[in-house]
């Protein structure tokens, strides 16, 4: 056995202890000390790789969520669409689509619905012809940009019908229009009915904030009273409305003095209605290049694209299941990832504001499914999205309505991130190569140190 020793000791009484040596095996251990803490540390520690692949992602479906405040936009014309390269259409979608008003300063005020389907409104069919009607006289009286101030200060309440002639939802009115002024007049209901065209009195009608035709306006004293009329158009319904709505007057009024009087104020009284409206939830779509896009529509309105403004604040736009509503396993993963990784929401709290009409902003969205492995289990893995994003303005032809599109383009490629460390056997051959080679080294240095010395001391 002794024969195939490889680690023969040499006996003491050969060997030889000098100064020199000693100084080279304290600088010895003390740089075999210093590369193991080092390594040691670094075995301990761990890095975070980004690797390109293939998306093996076999889901048909993406979800994709947004919250999206539209500051000039009543939420009764608010339609979310989705379109996309395999053909489908879904328009005016309201499964897991919230709209609220806002009031002028963004807060939530009045809920507008989720899967609301919006009803048509009644039209009343007439015999007479709008021409015969005037035969007798014209009761709707007709309003212009010179009469329009002089007239409201003459008459405390008035109900305004601003319309277009090319709009088909007004020449249906009419008739009943001016059929609901007959009846008023013969009543002797204290209101006048009056009709401005918005072709000819384009700027009255941007003064008065009209935003779709027919807009069916009630003005208190020479002031707009919001909401407008939103009921069924027939000759009934209109009076009705007007009948009610100065009963309420009435009834508001003195309930205004009696709480005046004992110190109480209602906090809604004279608070105007903004044309604002959030619009949130999620969507499913396909994983194919498509949009999803916010445009003003109404099955009962013909919208006016000259007082379109779609200026918007994207409050969050995400793909995936929401982050913040995962579990505890998911939070820690991504307490491990760097930030760089992390643009699971660039958009949020960015502002889109465009500054004249027949504009709009188009968001165009690269996503990229991203896999985050920290760990070697299951548990350690979450599988999200990050997404890059570019927009500019986009301008319309006069007769055309904007809308504020969100394309999107699903990557079939994919960003792995994993956390990478060091094997305990690469650890282990490093502590070898550290100390076999630490001391070879400056065991080679010692032997031609002690040869140069001893040759000068001979």
């Amino acid at each position: 056995m002794q024969s195939v020793d490889f680690y023969r000791r040499v006996p003491t009484d050969l060997t030889e202890a000098t100064n020199l040596g000693a100084m080279m095996s304290l600088v010895c251990l003390l740089m075999m000390a210093t590369l193991f803490l080092s390594e040691t540390f670094a075995f301990m520690r761990s890095t975070v790789i980004t690797n390109i692949a293939m998306d093996d992602n076999l889901e048909a479906q993406i979800r994709l969520n947004f919250n999206v405040t539209m500051l000039d936009l009543h939420c009764d014309y608010v339609s979310v669409d989705v379109l996309d390269a395999l053909g489908t259409n879904r328009q005016n979608v309201t499964k897991n689509v919230e709209k609220w008003q806002l009031d002028e300063t963004g807060v939530r005020r009045i809920f507008s619905g989720r899967n609301r389907e919006v009803r048509q409104l009644e039209y009343e069919e007439h015999d007479e012809t709008l021409e015969e009607l005037h035969e007798n006289g014209v009761s709707a009286v007709v309003l212009t940009q010179d009469t329009f101030k002089k007239f409201m200060s003459l008459h405390e309440i008035v109900f305004i019908n601003f319309y277009a002639p090319w709009c088909v939802w007004c020449q249906r009115l009419h008739p009943t229009w001016e059929k609901f002024a007959e009846r008023m007049e013969n009543e002797k209901v204290p209101i006048k009915v009056a009709t401005v065209d918005c072709v000819d009195q384009m700027q009255l009608c941007r003064e008065n904030g009209v935003r779709a035709f027919p807009y069916l306006v009630w003005f208190q004293d020479g002031k707009m009273v919001p909401p407008n009329y939103k009921q069924d158009r027939t000759v009934d319904a209109l009076s009705g409305f007007v009948k009610r709505k100065i009963d309420m007057q009435d009834r508001h009024r003195v309930m205004q003095e009696e709480g005046k009087a004992k110190g109480r104020i209602d906090p809604f009284v004279g608070r105007p209605e903004h044309p604002g409206c959030q619009v949130s939830g999620h969507l499913m779509v396909n994983r194919v290049p498509g949009n999803f896009h916010i445009e003003a529509k109404s099955v009962n309105h013909n919208l006016n694209a000259a007082m379109t403004n779609l200026t918007h604040i994207v409050n969050h736009l995400s793909f995936g299941d929401p982050l913040e509503s995962r579990s505890r396993k998911v939070k820690r993963v991504l307490k491990q990832v760097p930030e760089e990784h992390k643009n699971f929401n660039v958009m949020d709290s960015n502002a889109y504001q465009t500054n004249q009409y027949h504009q709009a902003w188009h968001h165009f969205i690269k996503v990229v499914s991203t896999h985050l492995n920290m760990g070697s289990t299951d548990y350690d893995r979450v599988t999200t999205y990050q997404y890059l994003e570019q927009s500019q303005i986009v301008h319309y032809e006069e007769t055309d309505v904007p809308e504020a599109r969100f394309s999107y383009d699903i990557s079939p490629m994919s960003v792995i991130v994993e956390r990478e460390g060091r094997r305990w056997y690469d650890y282990l051959t490093s502590l070898c190569a550290i100390i076999g080679g630490t001391f070879t080294t400056l065991g080679l240095i010692d032997s031609v140190f002690y040869r140069v010395f001893k040759a000068k001391k001979l």
